[in-house]
């Protein structure tokens, strides 16, 4: 008796990297998943390097590291991945108060942010 082993969340083409409690809400870093999906590595790694967005820069290094683990852990061609899926979902939320008027006090929320990127090797076929 034993566990059953779970299923390859992945294929042996593909890379993925996965970053967790990112310091925005999931609908901004959401604009910048759109921004980057379906392009090539190379095209999303200079789109985010000249986005005016305070969290590009933690997208292009988790860029960078799904390209890095491409390579290194599935020995695929840096030069031919392009990003096949970029998710976003919801961490966990920060609740603090603020003082208002008349003895009461106004909610903030800080919400957090997780972030899934997975680059894919273009096919001979597909890069013609």
């Amino acid at each position: 008796m034993g566990k059953l082993a779970n299923k390859k969340q992945i294929a042996d083409n593909e890379a993925m990297a996965r970053a967790k409690h990112i310091r925005t809400s999931p609908q901004k870093l959401n604009l910048i998943a759109e921004l980057i999906r379906g392009k090539d590595a190379g095209r999303a790694l200079l789109d985010l390097e000249f986005s005016k967005r305070r969290v590009a820069a933690q997208v292009k290094s988790l860029l960078e590291s799904a390209i890095a683990n491409a390579e290194n852990n599935h020995g695929l061609d840096v030069d031919r991945l392009y990003i096949k899926e970029a998710t976003v979902g919801r961490s966990l939320v920060m609740k603090r108060f603020r003082a208002r008027a008349r003895g009461r006090a106004g909610r903030i929320e800080k919400p957090f942010s997780n972030m899934r990127i997975v680059v894919k090797e273009k096919t001979v076929k597909e890069s013609e």
